[in-house]
């Protein structure tokens, strides 16, 4: 699986995807369906066949349009700025654990219906600490 985030209309929000089952997991901190982003849908689904075609997969079976989009309900923001701490959170979580499937009310071990600020200050931090070393600020 791989974890893809995406920014459509100035949002960020995160996509895990599972090419070889077809799978697109949504994670939107706003709660929006993927339908607010329909070009965002249009261009996945049309990656996703590229893989297809490309890996010679026959479609009979599941049928042409057969990509299964998952709404994740994942932590949501209390306002309109956080979204891209948000997005390396919930992909954080997702490979922190290193599973293949998420689950659709997000994990267990993370669950809760909004990040706390110390949770988002922390993300803050840690993203912080890895652009120093990477020496991208100086």
């Amino acid at each position: 699986m791989m974890s893809l985030p995406v920014k459509p209309s100035g949002h960020w929000l995160l996509l895990a995807i599972n090419p070889i089952r077809e799978i697109v997991y949504y994670l939107d901190s706003l709660g929006n369906d993927w339908t607010t982003y329909p070009d965002m849908k249009v261009l996945i689904d049309t990656v996703l066949q590229a893989f297809r075609a490309q890996r010679d997969i026959q479609t009979s079976r599941r049928g042409a349009n057969s990509i299964t989009w998952i709404k994740v309900a994942c932590p949501q923001q209390r306002n309109q700025i956080d979204c891209g701490y948000f997005m390396l959170r919930f992909m954080r979580d997702t490979l922190a654990l290193g599973r293949l499937k998420i689950p659709t009310d997000y994990f267990d071990e993370f669950k809760c219906a909004f990040y706390t600020k110390d949770q988002v200050d922390e993300i803050k931090e840690e993203w912080c600490q890895f652009m120093i070393k990477l020496n991208v600020c100086s």
